[in-house]
């Protein structure tokens, strides 16, 4: 038993591990738009079910597909792409394309296809790019496989080490190619006029390993072709032997990339050069001359090579360049160039004789070399290079402007300088520079400031990527400046720019720019400003959203305009931002609030004075003060035997009546009294305070005065909070005259509840009831 549910497992575990590793259905495809699919890298195995009738393209590349059979393709009657490059296919069945009448585009490069068939590409009548590279065949097959493909304009066919022959019937039937790309690394055999069929060719590209075929081939091309390009070739053994025709040469480009130059071979080079006599572009990529320079000197038919008009040379390696012979066997080459691009090829110095020779040359570009301020002074010699009008020196070890500019002095027809990705900084105050200069690149040179040293003559200026923190040089025929990723807060005085047709100044740190901004430029025809710190206030967002027109200045506009602040619309595109009215109208928010403020403030002092609100506070200060002190002073600090608290319009019956009674009654009371026991300078109601806590008791001598004086409901309210809240009965209340309950102010609510539920003493009018009063009274302060 425990071996079946072991083998069940492992089945189970197989199943799982199939459907992981084959997903083959439509569902593995991401599509987006519905027509245009895309399944690159999904190691799929073989070509997904359920395909659409509607699909377009359709990627699959870079799979572990190995088979295509007759039904995987039969619905896709309106796919226009279709892309297997870069699987393991090794069989297609005869009939695999035959729906794909509509397809433009097919990739069946580096897969395993041993062999090619006429039949896959019959049907395929409206192809314009094939794709057949890589794949391990040996010929295009015994038939010709394109004839049927009239629409066809790109093709890639080849193998870098199987494919060893071109057939005489391999091209047969394709007339005009845009682009043909052959890989004959190992190309063994070359049939006579194999690409001669072809009438017109406008770029190929042909992999040769060997020169051996070479000639043969050029001469086949040198009627139909315009622009030949030779790739991973060695042209050490190479030979070129002149061969009569009276066609019409029609080569007008040559390029040799990763391709392996000597002495000899570049002798037969020029042959070959000289051969195809419309030539006027060459072009060398990544080659090597492995040589000493070393070039016959008597050649001859060096006259034939004057039309050569553009030589463009990059990453060129010379193992032995210090060991050259001088370049003077070149100089017959070079009478009638215009154009020179030599780059990233350690170039540190140009002789003075060869630049003399160069009086046709209008452009040279040496950018990514290792020219110096003394180097470029041998190079721009006197009479050097009398007609360049375009001069690239981008990323040498230039470092000073003003050395720079003395040294072109000699170049009268410069009009175009490009000295950016040098290390300018800093710049010279003054500075010299040929006359007819009108265009100037500084970009990416480290300078922090502009100076005078900047001709005011010029027409175009770049200072891009540098340190600047503001401009103020005054150009009166500037029309474009290139400004952007410097560290600018606001945009150039436009009185300064009074012809300034492009700016480019995004990638700063600007935060606003306004209509009259703008408007001051009055010729400004383009602005590009984006990818700045903006500043999204409600101007700022109103002009920019109000301005239709300003898109057809604002070249990057919408996209790259982002708010910076305020923080809460951070990001977003300043054309989408909504700032909301409080933001908008903050003066008249401000001054709504003050008034709502002064209202409410003049609101609280009428309610204050309406429900004695100034008494409350009052007396919660008051109260906070008697809150520091002792709860009561023990009771041998007690001085009095009572405070009497009373109107002063009262205190005819307190002094003359209570105080004779009491004080000199057997034994004698000790009364506190405030016009005569309140200590001198100190603070009244500190003084109340006191005289309060130092007493056995309080006599409240209530009358109709005593409601309306103040300084009695401070008696009251401190006895309130300090006495009544001990509950003790240190209170005495003495009813002076008849006095209503309502007249006692509701805020002394707990006076109130004890008049309600205690027994107050009241003075009587009649004499004989006096006496009573007198007893009760001393009792009372006695108990």
């Amino acid at each position: 038993m425990p071996h079946a549910l072991w083998t069940l497992w492992v089945l189970g575990t197989v199943i799982s591990l199939f459907k992981e590793g084959a997903p083959d259905q439509a569902s593995s495809l991401t599509c987006d738009p519905p027509e245009i699919c895309d399944g690159h890298s999904r190691s799929l195995i073989s070509i997904p079910s359920g395909l659409m009738a509607t699909m377009k393209s359709l990627d699959l590349s870079n799979n572990k597909i190995t088979y295509v059979s007759n039904s995987d393709l039969r619905v896709c009657v309106n796919l226009k792409a279709l892309r297997l490059g870069s699987n393991n296919i090794d069989t297609i069945e005869e009939d695999s394309f035959f729906s794909l009448g509509s397809l433009e585009h097919l990739d069946l490069s580096y897969n395993l296809l041993p062999n090619l068939s006429a039949s896959w590409f019959r049907p395929l009548t409206s192809l314009n790019f094939l794709n057949l590279l890589g794949n391990p065949y040996k010929t295009l097959g015994k038939t010709s496989l394109f004839s049927h493909l009239t629409n066809l304009r790109i093709l890639k066919v080849g193998h870098s080490y199987h494919f060893t022959e071109i057939q005489e019937k391999d091209f047969v039937g394709l007339t005009v190619l845009k682009e043909l790309e052959i890989d004959a690394s190992n190309l063994q055999k070359y049939g006579p006029n194999s690409l001669k069929v072809i009438q017109n060719i406008s770029h190929l590209i042909l992999h040769l390993k060997q020169p051996a075929f070479l000639p043969e081939i050029f001469v086949d091309l040198v009627s139909s072709l315009e622009h030949l390009e030779l790739r991973d070739t060695r042209l050490g053994t190479f030979r070129f032997s002149k061969v009569s025709t009276n066609e019409t040469k029609t080569i007008k480009k040559f390029t040799f990339r990763n391709v392996e130059i000597t002495d000899e071979s570049f002798n037969e080079m020029v042959k070959l050069l000289n051969y195809g006599s419309d030539i006027l572009d060459v072009e060398f990529d990544s080659c090597t001359l492995d040589g000493l320079g070393d070039f016959d000197p008597a050649m001859d038919t060096n006259k034939d090579v004057s039309k050569i008009e553009t030589l463009t040379i990059r990453r060129l390696y010379i193992p032995h360049f210090y060991s050259f012979y001088d370049l003077r066997s070149l100089y017959s080459l070079t009478g009638t160039v215009k154009r020179i691009t030599i780059e990233n090829s350690k170039v540190f110095l140009v002789p003075c004789l060869l630049s003399q020779h160069l009086k046709s040359l209008e452009y040279l570009d040496l950018s990514g070399n290792l020219l110096v301020e003394n180097s470029l002074k041998n190079a721009a010699c006197e009479y050097a290079w009398p007609s360049l009008q375009t001069l690239i020196l981008r990323q040498n070890h230039l470092r000073s402007l003003e050395q720079t500019g003395e040294t072109l002095l000699t170049l009268k027809s410069l009009t175009n300088l490009d000295i950016s990705k040098n290390n300018f900084h800093p710049i010279s105050k003054t500075c010299q520079w040929p006359e007819k200069m009108t265009c100037l690149n500084l970009s990416s040179t480290r300078i922090q400031s502009l100076t005078k040293c900047i001709p005011q003559k010029l027409e175009i200026l770049d200072v891009s990527n540098n340190s600047l923190s503001s401009f103020s040089l005054t150009m009166p025929q500037l029309r474009e400046l290139y400004i952007s990723g410097n560290k600018l807060k606001t945009l150039p005085d436009a009185s300064s720019l009074p012809m300034l047709l492009v700016m480019r100044i995004s990638r700063n740190t600007i935060n606003t720019f306004s209509k009259e901004q703008l408007d001051s430029f009055q010729k400004l025809k383009t602005l590009e400003a984006g990818s700045n710190n903006f500043i999204c206030s409600c101007e700022f967002l109103s002009f920019t959203q109000g301005q239709p027109a300003l898109a057809q200045v604002l070249i990057d506009w919408p996209e790259n305009y982002l708010c910076d602040s305020p923080s809460h619309v951070r990001g977003q595109r300043v054309q989408d931002t909504h700032l909301s009215a409080s933001e908008c109208h903050r003066v008249a928010l401000v001054s709504a609030v003050c008034c709502a403020l002064f209202l409410l403030l003049l609101l609280a002092g009428v309610l204050c004075h309406r429900f004695h609100g100034l008494w409350y506070m009052k007396m919660m200060w008051a109260w906070l003060q008697a809150k520091r002190k002792p709860k009561r002073a023990p009771q041998r600090d007690l001085c009095y035997d009572a405070f009497v608290s009373y109107s002063e319009q009262d205190s005819h019956w307190v002094e003359n009546l209570m105080v004779q009674e009491l004080e000199h009654f057997n034994p004698p009371f000790k009364l506190c009294l405030h016009k005569r026991d309140f200590v001198p300078g100190k603070w009244i109601i500190d003084n109340i305070i006191d005289s309060i806590e130092k007493s056995h008791k309080t006599i409240f001598v209530l009358s109709e005065n005593f409601v309306k004086s103040e300084w009695c409901k401070y008696e009251l309210d401190f006895s309130h909070f300090r006495l009544f809240d001990e509950n003790n009965d240190a209170a005495i209340l003495v009813l002076l005259e008849p006095l209503e309950k309502k007249a006692i102010p509701q805020r002394f609510c707990k006076l109130r509840k004890i008049m309600n539920t205690k027994t107050y003493l009241e003075w009587p009018t009649d004499e004989t009831q006096q006496e009573g009063f007198w007893l009760n009274l001393r009792t009372a302060i006695k108990s």
